[in-house]
Protein backbone atom coordinates (compact mmCIF):
# COMPACT_ATOMS: atom_id res chain seq x y z
CA UNK A 1 0.00 0.00 0.00
CA UNK A 2 1.65 3.38 -1.16
CA UNK A 3 1.43 6.44 1.36
CA UNK A 4 -1.38 8.36 -0.57
CA UNK A 5 -3.59 5.13 -0.29
CA UNK A 6 -2.93 4.55 3.01
CA UNK A 7 -3.65 8.18 3.86
CA UNK A 8 -7.36 7.85 1.84
CA UNK A 9 -7.67 4.73 3.87
CA UNK A 10 -7.27 6.10 7.04
CA UNK A 11 -9.59 9.46 6.38
CA UNK A 12 -12.37 6.99 5.05
CA UNK A 13 -12.12 4.45 8.00
CA UNK A 14 -11.88 8.02 10.75
CA UNK A 15 -14.95 9.01 8.85
CA UNK A 16 -16.86 6.66 9.05
CA UNK A 17 -15.83 5.65 12.47
CA UNK A 18 -17.17 9.30 13.73
CA UNK A 19 -20.75 8.72 12.08
CA UNK A 20 -22.02 5.56 13.34
CA UNK A 21 -23.97 7.58 15.69
CA UNK A 22 -24.85 11.53 14.28
CA UNK A 23 -24.15 12.79 17.72
CA UNK A 24 -20.66 13.06 18.78
CA UNK A 25 -18.22 13.59 21.86
CA UNK A 26 -17.57 17.01 22.84
CA UNK A 27 -15.00 18.93 25.17
CA UNK A 28 -17.81 22.07 25.47
CA UNK A 29 -19.81 20.33 29.41
CA UNK A 30 -22.38 22.48 29.93
CA UNK A 31 -24.08 21.44 33.35
CA UNK A 32 -27.64 19.59 32.49
CA UNK A 33 -30.86 21.66 33.61
CA UNK A 34 -31.20 21.22 37.52
CA UNK A 35 -33.59 23.74 39.50
CA UNK A 36 -31.83 26.95 41.21
CA UNK A 37 -32.84 29.72 43.22
CA UNK A 38 -33.95 33.15 40.15
CA UNK A 39 -31.85 35.12 41.93
CA UNK A 40 -28.55 33.15 41.10
CA UNK A 41 -29.11 33.89 37.47
CA UNK A 42 -30.40 37.13 37.49
CA UNK A 43 -34.33 37.34 37.67
CA UNK A 44 -36.06 38.51 40.41
CA UNK A 45 -38.29 34.92 42.31
CA UNK A 46 -41.48 37.75 43.16
CA UNK A 47 -41.74 39.36 40.13
CA UNK A 48 -41.20 35.64 38.39
CA UNK A 49 -43.86 34.01 40.80
CA UNK A 50 -46.47 36.76 39.17
CA UNK A 51 -46.75 33.76 36.25
CA UNK A 52 -48.47 31.85 39.04
CA UNK A 53 -51.24 34.27 39.30
CA UNK A 54 -51.64 34.88 35.11
CA UNK A 55 -52.21 31.14 34.47
CA UNK A 56 -54.29 30.73 37.45
CA UNK A 57 -56.49 33.50 36.26
CA UNK A 58 -57.14 31.43 33.17
CA UNK A 59 -58.20 28.16 34.68
CA UNK A 60 -60.37 29.75 37.10
CA UNK A 61 -62.17 31.90 33.91
CA UNK A 62 -62.67 28.19 32.40
CA UNK A 63 -60.62 29.28 29.36
CA UNK A 64 -58.31 25.75 30.56
CA UNK A 65 -58.59 22.57 32.50
CA UNK A 66 -54.88 23.09 33.30
CA UNK A 67 -51.36 24.69 32.26
CA UNK A 68 -48.00 23.62 33.22
CA UNK A 69 -44.72 26.11 32.65
CA UNK A 70 -40.94 25.68 32.61
CA UNK A 71 -38.38 28.52 32.58
CA UNK A 72 -35.12 28.08 32.19
CA UNK A 73 -32.63 30.91 32.19
CA UNK A 74 -28.43 30.26 31.75
CA UNK A 75 -28.65 26.38 31.82
CA UNK A 76 -30.92 26.88 35.29
CA UNK A 77 -34.59 25.80 35.99
CA UNK A 78 -35.71 28.68 37.62
CA UNK A 79 -40.03 28.20 37.56
CA UNK A 80 -41.46 24.67 36.89
CA UNK A 81 -44.74 24.78 38.23
CA UNK A 82 -48.39 22.95 37.18
CA UNK A 83 -52.12 24.38 37.69
CA UNK A 84 -55.49 22.86 37.26
CA UNK A 85 -56.61 19.58 36.23
CA UNK A 86 -55.04 16.69 33.79
CA UNK A 87 -58.77 15.15 33.83
CA UNK A 88 -61.86 17.34 34.96
CA UNK A 89 -64.12 14.62 34.90
CA UNK A 90 -61.86 12.38 36.88
CA UNK A 91 -60.63 15.76 39.02
CA UNK A 92 -57.20 14.56 38.40
CA UNK A 93 -54.93 16.92 39.29
CA UNK A 94 -51.99 18.45 36.30
CA UNK A 95 -48.65 17.08 37.53
CA UNK A 96 -45.34 18.72 36.30
CA UNK A 97 -44.81 15.05 34.11
CA UNK A 98 -48.09 15.77 31.99
CA UNK A 99 -47.38 14.15 28.79
CA UNK A 100 -48.97 16.39 25.70
CA UNK A 101 -49.25 15.82 21.69
CA UNK A 102 -46.92 18.78 21.17
CA UNK A 103 -48.62 18.57 17.31
CA UNK A 104 -45.99 21.12 15.02
CA UNK A 105 -43.68 21.27 18.04
CA UNK A 106 -42.40 18.15 16.41
CA UNK A 107 -41.09 20.14 13.46
CA UNK A 108 -38.41 21.53 15.26
CA UNK A 109 -36.77 17.79 16.12
CA UNK A 110 -37.29 16.40 12.67
CA UNK A 111 -35.48 19.69 11.21
CA UNK A 112 -32.75 19.05 13.74
CA UNK A 113 -32.20 15.51 12.21
CA UNK A 114 -31.97 16.69 8.68
CA UNK A 115 -29.52 19.39 10.05
CA UNK A 116 -27.65 16.97 11.65
CA UNK A 117 -27.55 14.20 8.29
CA UNK A 118 -26.49 17.56 6.78
CA UNK A 119 -23.27 18.04 9.12
CA UNK A 120 -22.61 14.27 8.15
CA UNK A 121 -22.64 15.16 4.77
CA UNK A 122 -25.72 13.07 3.88
CA UNK A 123 -27.90 15.66 2.29
CA UNK A 124 -27.18 19.24 0.93
CA UNK A 125 -30.07 21.88 1.66
CA UNK A 126 -30.14 22.72 -1.71
CA UNK A 127 -30.03 19.43 -3.16
CA UNK A 128 -33.78 18.62 -4.87
CA UNK A 129 -35.89 16.36 -2.79
CA UNK A 130 -36.23 14.35 -6.32
CA UNK A 131 -32.54 13.36 -5.53
CA UNK A 132 -33.85 10.85 -2.19
CA UNK A 133 -37.24 10.37 -2.87
CA UNK A 134 -37.78 10.36 -6.69
CA UNK A 135 -41.79 10.34 -6.94
CA UNK A 136 -40.82 14.34 -6.33
CA UNK A 137 -39.08 14.93 -9.78
CA UNK A 138 -40.95 17.13 -12.24
CA UNK A 139 -43.47 18.93 -9.66
CA UNK A 140 -46.66 20.68 -10.99
CA UNK A 141 -48.61 23.81 -9.97
CA UNK A 142 -51.88 24.03 -9.54
CA UNK A 143 -53.57 26.03 -12.24
CA UNK A 144 -57.16 25.70 -13.15
CA UNK A 145 -59.74 23.75 -10.44
CA UNK A 146 -63.07 22.38 -10.97
CA UNK A 147 -64.80 23.30 -7.54
CA UNK A 148 -67.63 20.45 -8.55
CA UNK A 149 -65.12 17.40 -8.80
CA UNK A 150 -62.35 18.86 -7.67
CA UNK A 151 -60.56 18.06 -11.14
CA UNK A 152 -57.49 20.39 -12.14
CA UNK A 153 -55.01 21.33 -14.79
CA UNK A 154 -51.83 22.14 -13.39
CA UNK A 155 -48.48 23.97 -15.03
CA UNK A 156 -44.71 22.84 -14.30
CA UNK A 157 -42.49 23.44 -11.52
CA UNK A 158 -40.17 26.71 -12.72
CA UNK A 159 -37.18 24.64 -10.36
CA UNK A 160 -37.47 21.52 -8.26
CA UNK A 161 -38.41 21.49 -4.53
CA UNK A 162 -35.12 21.37 -2.73
CA UNK A 163 -34.69 20.10 0.85
CA UNK A 164 -33.73 24.08 1.99
CA UNK A 165 -37.86 24.97 0.73
CA UNK A 166 -38.70 22.44 3.01
CA UNK A 167 -37.47 23.22 5.53
CA UNK A 168 -38.37 26.71 5.25
CA UNK A 169 -42.35 25.91 4.03
CA UNK A 170 -41.24 27.62 0.78
CA UNK A 171 -41.92 24.32 -0.95
CA UNK A 172 -45.45 25.19 -2.19
CA UNK A 173 -46.89 21.89 -0.26
CA UNK A 174 -49.93 22.83 1.67
CA UNK A 175 -52.07 21.27 4.54
CA UNK A 176 -55.28 18.99 4.01
CA UNK A 177 -57.65 19.48 6.97
CA UNK A 178 -56.07 22.44 7.98
CA UNK A 179 -54.85 23.81 4.49
CA UNK A 180 -54.62 27.26 3.39
CA UNK A 181 -55.88 26.46 0.10
CA UNK A 182 -59.40 25.36 -0.44
CA UNK A 183 -58.48 23.50 -3.97
CA UNK A 184 -55.51 21.99 -2.62
CA UNK A 185 -58.08 20.68 0.09
CA UNK A 186 -59.86 19.50 -1.96
CA UNK A 187 -57.34 17.36 -3.89
CA UNK A 188 -55.83 16.38 -0.73
CA UNK A 189 -58.79 14.50 0.60
CA UNK A 190 -59.63 13.03 -2.43
CA UNK A 191 -56.36 11.66 -2.26
CA UNK A 192 -56.78 10.34 1.36
CA UNK A 193 -53.47 12.42 2.20
CA UNK A 194 -53.00 12.55 5.91
CA UNK A 195 -52.24 15.70 8.23
CA UNK A 196 -50.29 14.42 11.02
CA UNK A 197 -52.66 11.77 13.60
CA UNK A 198 -53.62 8.58 12.29
CA UNK A 199 -54.28 5.55 14.04
CA UNK A 200 -54.61 3.73 11.00
CA UNK A 201 -52.11 1.16 9.25
CA UNK A 202 -50.31 3.45 7.63
CA UNK A 203 -46.29 4.76 7.17
CA UNK A 204 -44.76 7.92 6.46
CA UNK A 205 -43.54 6.45 3.50
CA UNK A 206 -46.67 5.82 1.79
CA UNK A 207 -48.41 8.93 2.64
CA UNK A 208 -45.73 11.03 1.36
CA UNK A 209 -45.35 9.19 -1.81
CA UNK A 210 -48.99 9.92 -2.97
CA UNK A 211 -48.65 13.55 -1.74
CA UNK A 212 -45.79 14.10 -3.99
CA UNK A 213 -47.98 13.20 -7.46
CA UNK A 214 -50.34 15.33 -6.15
CA UNK A 215 -49.89 19.88 -7.50
CA UNK A 216 -47.98 22.48 -5.72
CA UNK A 217 -49.63 25.47 -4.31
CA UNK A 218 -47.53 27.59 -5.54
CA UNK A 219 -44.05 27.76 -7.41
CA UNK A 220 -41.58 26.67 -5.62
CA UNK A 221 -39.55 29.49 -3.55
CA UNK A 222 -41.87 32.02 -4.08
CA UNK A 223 -44.08 32.29 -0.74
CA UNK A 224 -44.17 30.53 2.62
CA UNK A 225 -47.01 27.94 2.89
CA UNK A 226 -47.42 26.31 6.00
CA UNK A 227 -48.18 22.63 5.37
CA UNK A 228 -46.62 18.87 5.15
CA UNK A 229 -43.04 20.02 4.41
CA UNK A 230 -41.67 19.17 6.99
CA UNK A 231 -43.71 15.70 7.23
CA UNK A 232 -41.89 15.01 3.96
CA UNK A 233 -38.33 15.88 5.63
CA UNK A 234 -39.68 12.85 8.36
CA UNK A 235 -39.71 10.24 5.16
CA UNK A 236 -36.47 12.06 3.91
CA UNK A 237 -34.57 11.07 7.70
CA UNK A 238 -35.66 7.82 7.45
CA UNK A 239 -34.35 7.46 3.07
CA UNK A 240 -31.14 9.02 4.11
CA UNK A 241 -30.51 6.94 7.31
CA UNK A 242 -31.88 3.65 6.88
CA UNK A 243 -33.82 3.87 10.21
CA UNK A 244 -37.55 4.88 10.99
CA UNK A 245 -38.07 8.19 12.17
CA UNK A 246 -38.99 6.63 15.35
CA UNK A 247 -35.45 4.57 16.07
CA UNK A 248 -33.26 7.73 14.42
CA UNK A 249 -34.86 10.26 16.93
CA UNK A 250 -34.69 7.66 20.08
CA UNK A 251 -31.05 6.27 19.01
CA UNK A 252 -29.77 10.09 17.71
CA UNK A 253 -31.86 12.66 19.51
CA UNK A 254 -33.73 11.44 22.91
CA UNK A 255 -30.90 9.31 24.28
CA UNK A 256 -28.32 11.16 23.87
CA UNK A 257 -30.19 14.18 24.98
CA UNK A 258 -31.44 12.22 27.85
CA UNK A 259 -35.25 13.38 27.10
CA UNK A 260 -36.88 10.20 28.67
CA UNK A 261 -40.53 10.79 27.83
CA UNK A 262 -40.91 11.55 24.51
CA UNK A 263 -42.34 9.56 21.77
CA UNK A 264 -44.33 9.41 18.88
CA UNK A 265 -46.39 6.28 20.65
CA UNK A 266 -46.49 6.35 24.30
CA UNK A 267 -45.33 3.31 26.75
CA UNK A 268 -48.40 1.33 28.76
CA UNK A 269 -46.39 2.62 31.35
CA UNK A 270 -46.88 5.95 30.95
CA UNK A 271 -50.19 6.59 29.13
CA UNK A 272 -51.88 7.40 32.34
CA UNK A 273 -49.63 10.95 32.25
CA UNK A 274 -51.16 11.51 28.74
CA UNK A 275 -53.56 14.54 28.78
CA UNK A 276 -56.57 14.73 27.33
CA UNK A 277 -57.98 17.12 24.46
CA UNK A 278 -60.10 19.27 25.59
CA UNK A 279 -62.58 22.07 23.28
CA UNK A 280 -63.99 25.01 23.96
CA UNK A 281 -67.46 25.37 22.55
CA UNK A 282 -69.25 28.61 21.22
CA UNK A 283 -70.60 29.13 24.86
CA UNK A 284 -67.46 28.96 25.97
CA UNK A 285 -67.23 26.06 28.65
CA UNK A 286 -64.80 23.11 27.96
CA UNK A 287 -65.50 19.67 26.92
CA UNK A 288 -63.67 16.23 25.83
CA UNK A 289 -62.38 16.93 22.70
CA UNK A 290 -62.32 15.39 19.18
CA UNK A 291 -59.77 15.38 16.03
CA UNK A 292 -62.93 15.13 13.80
CA UNK A 293 -61.94 18.23 12.15
CA UNK A 294 -58.21 17.34 11.77
CA UNK A 295 -59.56 14.14 10.12
CA UNK A 296 -57.98 12.58 12.97
CA UNK A 297 -58.44 9.79 15.57
CA UNK A 298 -58.65 11.34 19.36
CA UNK A 299 -56.50 8.19 20.40
CA UNK A 300 -53.58 8.69 18.98
CA UNK A 301 -51.06 8.51 20.47
CA UNK A 302 -51.83 5.34 22.74
CA UNK A 303 -53.75 3.08 20.48
CA UNK A 304 -54.00 2.19 16.88
CA UNK A 305 -51.46 0.49 14.46
CA UNK A 306 -49.06 3.10 15.66
CA UNK A 307 -47.17 2.82 12.56
CA UNK A 308 -47.26 6.26 11.04
CA UNK A 309 -44.40 8.44 12.38
CA UNK A 310 -45.20 11.94 11.27
CA UNK A 311 -42.58 14.63 10.99
CA UNK A 312 -44.66 17.29 11.48
CA UNK A 313 -47.04 16.80 14.35
CA UNK A 314 -46.30 13.29 16.00
CA UNK A 315 -44.80 13.16 19.01
CA UNK A 316 -45.51 13.68 22.93
CA UNK A 317 -43.79 15.08 25.45
CA UNK A 318 -43.39 16.74 28.25
CA UNK A 319 -42.73 20.74 29.39
CA UNK A 320 -38.58 19.20 30.75
CA UNK A 321 -38.02 17.36 27.80
CA UNK A 322 -38.91 19.94 25.21
CA UNK A 323 -36.56 22.63 27.52
CA UNK A 324 -33.60 20.13 27.44
CA UNK A 325 -34.20 20.44 23.66
CA UNK A 326 -34.35 23.68 23.60
CA UNK A 327 -31.49 24.42 26.36
CA UNK A 328 -29.01 22.16 23.65
CA UNK A 329 -29.66 24.73 21.12
CA UNK A 330 -29.01 27.83 23.39
CA UNK A 331 -26.00 25.72 24.15
CA UNK A 332 -24.68 26.01 20.54
CA UNK A 333 -25.84 21.71 19.94
CA UNK A 334 -24.20 20.12 23.10
CA UNK A 335 -25.86 18.88 25.80
CA UNK A 336 -25.08 15.51 28.04
CA UNK A 337 -21.66 15.76 26.84
CA UNK A 338 -22.92 14.87 23.39
CA UNK A 339 -22.59 16.86 20.17
CA UNK A 340 -25.36 17.44 18.23
CA UNK A 341 -25.03 19.79 15.82
CA UNK A 342 -22.14 22.29 15.08
CA UNK A 343 -22.59 25.88 16.75
CA UNK A 344 -22.40 27.30 13.19
CA UNK A 345 -25.18 24.85 12.18
CA UNK A 346 -27.23 25.96 15.14
CA UNK A 347 -26.93 29.60 13.94
CA UNK A 348 -27.58 28.77 10.75
CA UNK A 349 -30.75 26.68 11.77
CA UNK A 350 -32.42 29.02 14.23
CA UNK A 351 -31.38 32.63 13.15
CA UNK A 352 -30.66 32.85 9.14
CA UNK A 353 -33.89 34.29 7.47
CA UNK A 354 -34.76 31.69 4.83
CA UNK A 355 -38.41 33.30 4.10
CA UNK A 356 -36.54 36.89 3.10
CA UNK A 357 -40.02 39.45 3.21
CA UNK A 358 -42.29 36.60 2.63
CA UNK A 359 -43.53 35.58 6.01
CA UNK A 360 -47.08 36.62 7.00
CA UNK A 361 -46.01 38.34 10.31
CA UNK A 362 -43.69 41.18 8.94
CA UNK A 363 -42.47 41.56 13.18
CA UNK A 364 -40.70 37.88 12.09
CA UNK A 365 -38.88 35.63 9.34
CA UNK A 366 -38.52 32.26 9.15
CA UNK A 367 -35.45 30.49 9.67
CA UNK A 368 -34.83 26.48 8.68
CA UNK A 369 -37.22 25.62 11.55
CA UNK A 370 -38.46 28.47 13.36
CA UNK A 371 -40.39 32.08 13.54
CA UNK A 372 -36.93 34.55 14.58
CA UNK A 373 -38.02 38.12 16.08
CA UNK A 374 -36.86 41.03 13.81
CA UNK A 375 -36.09 44.24 14.59
CA UNK A 376 -39.66 45.49 13.46
CA UNK A 377 -40.95 42.84 16.31
CA UNK A 378 -38.35 44.41 18.75
CA UNK A 379 -40.26 47.67 17.85
CA UNK A 380 -43.16 46.23 18.17
CA UNK A 381 -44.00 46.64 22.21
CA UNK A 382 -42.28 42.88 21.65
CA UNK A 383 -39.45 41.98 25.10
CA UNK A 384 -38.33 39.06 23.33
CA UNK A 385 -34.64 40.19 21.71
CA UNK A 386 -34.03 40.05 18.42
CA UNK A 387 -32.68 36.37 16.86
CA UNK A 388 -35.38 34.57 19.54
CA UNK A 389 -36.87 31.92 17.94
CA UNK A 390 -40.26 29.91 18.52
CA UNK A 391 -43.10 27.66 17.57
CA UNK A 392 -46.42 25.97 18.86
CA UNK A 393 -48.47 23.19 18.47
CA UNK A 394 -51.86 23.21 17.38
CA UNK A 395 -53.18 21.90 20.77
CA UNK A 396 -51.90 25.49 22.42
CA UNK A 397 -48.73 23.98 22.97
CA UNK A 398 -46.13 27.26 22.82
CA UNK A 399 -42.16 27.80 23.70
CA UNK A 400 -39.57 30.16 22.80
CA UNK A 401 -36.01 30.73 22.88
CA UNK A 402 -34.03 33.25 23.37
CA UNK A 403 -29.95 33.24 22.74
CA UNK A 404 -29.06 37.13 23.68
CA UNK A 405 -31.06 36.35 27.37
CA UNK A 406 -30.25 32.58 27.40
CA UNK A 407 -33.80 31.92 27.89
CA UNK A 408 -35.84 29.18 27.07
CA UNK A 409 -39.53 28.39 28.26
CA UNK A 410 -42.20 26.31 27.64
CA UNK A 411 -45.91 26.50 27.98
CA UNK A 412 -48.23 23.17 28.09
CA UNK A 413 -51.65 23.38 27.81
CA UNK A 414 -54.03 20.47 25.55
CA UNK A 415 -57.18 22.30 23.70
CA UNK A 416 -58.14 22.26 20.51
CA UNK A 417 -60.19 24.78 19.18
CA UNK A 418 -59.48 27.59 21.87
CA UNK A 419 -59.90 31.40 21.64
CA UNK A 420 -57.42 32.37 24.67
CA UNK A 421 -54.25 30.31 23.78
CA UNK A 422 -52.09 32.74 22.10
CA UNK A 423 -53.52 35.95 24.51
CA UNK A 424 -52.13 33.38 27.15
CA UNK A 425 -48.81 32.67 25.41
CA UNK A 426 -48.02 36.74 25.05
CA UNK A 427 -48.95 36.92 28.69
CA UNK A 428 -46.76 33.83 29.76
CA UNK A 429 -43.62 35.17 27.66
CA UNK A 430 -44.30 39.08 29.28
CA UNK A 431 -44.19 37.81 32.50
CA UNK A 432 -40.99 36.03 32.30
CA UNK A 433 -38.92 38.88 30.83
CA UNK A 434 -40.52 41.58 33.41
CA UNK A 435 -38.51 39.10 36.02
CA UNK A 436 -35.13 40.08 34.72
CA UNK A 437 -33.21 41.75 37.73
CA UNK A 438 -29.65 42.18 36.11
CA UNK A 439 -28.04 44.82 34.24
Amino acid sequence: MNLLTFFRTSAFVALTTVTVFAQTGTQQKPPLLTAAAPETVGMYSERLNRIDGVLQSYIDKGAFPGVAAIVVRDGKIVYHKAFGKADLDANKPLGKDAMYRIASMTKAITSLAVMMLHEEGKIMLDDPISKYIPEFAKPVVMDQFNPKDSTFTTVPAKREISVRHLLSHMSGINYNAIGSDDRIKAVYSKAGIVDAFTTKKLTIGENIKKLAKLPLTHQPGEKWTYGLSTDVLGYLVEVVSGETLEQYFQKHIFEPLGMKDTYFYLPDAKKDRLVPIYSETKEKTLVKGSLDNLGSDPDYPIKGAKSYFSGGGGLTSTAYDYAVFLQMLLNGGTYNGKRLLSRRGVELFTNTNQSGTLFPDPRNYFSLGFSVINEAGRANDIYSSVGTFSWGGAFSTHYFADPKEKICAVLMKQMWPTSMGGELDRKFDLMIYQALDDK
